[in-house]
């Protein structure tokens, strides 16, 4: 039942009302305006001028980014793979085949959405957003020429996949809410108009996007909602054939897939919440063929692979600890160690699929973030890049916990803490709380510089792992949703509770913060214990719940409320 005489965001008094408290802010704040110039040069002051990525190979070139000084926006660059010192950064051959900030010259705002090569490496897709409307509009570009083709493509998701020989390429269509629903094949070079609707979702629940194999020899086009999945394959050197079905929908069966020589491999949860990953004959991928290599239990959750042409890594985590399996053809495995008890690792991913190295993002608490390759066939971890803080970082100075805090349920729910070394556990410091907790998505401990502000003036930080997200699996997912949300909620007043009986603070000193979902999570406790807080910092709080579910011109409240 929605309330038609309920004020919109665009009502004038709703607006002066915001515009007051705005001003309110800002008069609250003139005092403390030299401690916030101080904490901005603090921050500024560990990040460095430039900022760029490290090279990637695909085919015949390494790819990289950089962001130059004082730019907002990235410039994409390449560079020929021969040579002994290519691996290394940009040659005297490289080039600037995609410029962000020329792009973005002279307008308000943009965005680029995604960006991809061609398999032969000819052509370079790309599709911008101009007014923030995530409708993005794709075009082509000539790499060879450095000529945009007269390709253009509106209202669309943003991404593309191509085609084995660069003519053709397949990407999403938007509808009228900015729901992606089709997937179409445009032939470079031809008529937009002429698309062919290669696939139509007619379920407004159901998301849809098209992607590859890491092998580059299949198309794969995906649909889904928040618990439901379902795929279809088209092979690459035909792209006008029909999509091949690899298992149909069915309600709560969640699964993916990719290549790898004469085989596919699935994760899947047919059998267990946490997922087992299968494989299949490349001639036959639908579900009767699946056969099991590695099975998901209660306390082992697989999170995600990714295949290469003699390995498959999995990403997997156990009692909330990150972990990395590598599985070779013979279906041996292996797990690749880390040196530290708590942290977070997942697999980056790269497009080369015939290299046995595996790139790995490796942080924690009080480690900056570090880009690692792991050669898989000597097992020889390789640290490539360490984030750069120019004015200085002493690992040293702080310390890391993680503690389990009992909820009043009895479910122990676990914290991941940082503090500098000379922070009393006495009660007297500011403690700051984090949480998400919905969709399944897990906050995994990792550091931040800008956070480091807040740590050498004597706060405490944590993160707590309320249910709600995946931390310990997809059970601790379900323990937060629909009829158990309020264990979320709960689940964040206990930790704090504890947190401040072991000394990490006292009540009314608590600063919080959550977003988006996590800015309901913030709305709800705030109410329930507001004793506890001195602070709460909401970004896109979710906190209208039913006006905004009941408003079906927004993109996710059709899949949402299914």
């Amino acid at each position: 039942m929605e309330d038609e005489d309920y004020p919109t965001v665009d009502d004038e008094d709703v607006l002066a009302y915001l515009e007051a408290e705005n001003d309110y802010f800002d008069v609250s704040m003139e005092p403390y305006q030299d401690l916030i110039d101080s904490i901005y040069k603090e921050i500024e002051g560990r990040q460095p001028a430039e900022l760029t990525s490290l090279p990637r190979k695909g085919g015949d070139w390494y790819y990289q980014w950089r962001y130059g000084e004082g730019s907002q926006y990235r410039q994409w660059l390449r560079w020929p793979a021969s040579g002994p010192d290519a691996r290394e950064g940009p040659t005297d051959n490289s080039q600037v085949f995609l410029d962000e900030p020329a792009l973005a010259e002279g307008l308000e705002y943009f965005r680029l959405g995604s960006l991809s090569v061609s398999n032969v490496g000819s052509k370079v897709a790309y599709s911008t957003d101009t007014n923030g409307s995530e409708r993005y509009t794709l075009v082509v570009k000539d790499l060879v020429t450095g000529e945009l083709l007269p390709d253009e493509i509106e209202e669309t998701r943003g991404g593309a996949v191509w085609s084995s020989d660069d003519s053709s390429f397949f990407y999403t269509s938007l509808d009228d809410t900015g729901h992606p629903f089709q997937v179409r094949r445009h032939i470079v070079g031809g008529p937009v108009e002429d698309d062919a609707v290669v696939y139509e979702e007619t379920d407004p629940g159901f998301f849809v996007w098209v992607t590859g194999t890491n092998s580059e020899e299949y198309v794969i086009i995906g649909g889904g909602d928040h618990v439901t999945s379902e795929y279809r394959l088209i092979d690459a050197d035909d792209p006008a054939a029909e999509p091949v079905l690899v298992a149909p929908r069915r309600e709560g069966h969640d699964y993916s897939i990719d290549h790898q020589g004469d085989r596919f491999v699935i994760m899947t949860n047919d059998k267990h919440q946490n997922y087992r990953i299968a494989t299949a004959p490349e001639g036959d991928p639908t579900e009767t063929a699946w056969e099991s290599i590695l099975d998901g239990t209660d306390s082992l959750y697989i999170q995600y692979f990714h295949v290469t042409e003699d390995y498959i890594a999995v990403e997997e985590r156990v009692d909330g600890l990150d972990q990395v399996r590598i599985i070779d053809r013979n279906d041996d495995q292996t797990h690749i160690p880390f040196p530290e008890e708590a942290y977070t690792a997942y697999i980056q991913f790269d497009p080369e699929f015939g290299v046995n190295t595996l790139r790995l993002s490796y942080t924690s608490m009080t480690t900056p973030w570090t880009d690692i390759d792991y050669h898989i066939d000597t097992k020889e971890l390789e640290v490539r890049k360490v984030q750069e803080i120019p004015s200085g970082y002493d690992a040293s100075q702080f310390v890391t916990i993680r503690e389990l805090a009992p909820a009043r349920d009895g479910v122990m729910v676990p914290v991941s803490i940082v503090r500098h070394k000379d922070t009393p556990l006495d009660g007297s410091a500011p403690l700051y709380i984090y949480a998400y907790g919905a969709y399944g998505s897990a906050v995994s401990p990792y550091f931040s510089s800008a956070r480091l502000s807040m740590l050498e003036r004597g706060f405490i930080f944590a993160i707590a792992h309320v249910r709600g997200g995946d931390d310990l699996g997809y059970h601790w997912y379900e323990a937060g949703k629909l009829f158990e949300r309020t264990n979320t909620f709960n689940d964040f007043v206990d930790v704090a509770r504890h947190l401040t009986d072991k000394g990490y603070g006292s009540e009314g000193r608590i600063a919080i913060s959550g977003a988006s979902a996590g800015g309901t999570l913030m709305g709800a406790v705030v109410n329930q214990a507001p004793d506890l807080w001195g602070a709460m910092v909401t970004q896109v709080p979710f906190v209208d719940v039913l006006n905004t579910m009941l408003n079906a011109d927004l993109t996710l409240d059709t899949a949402g409320v299914a």
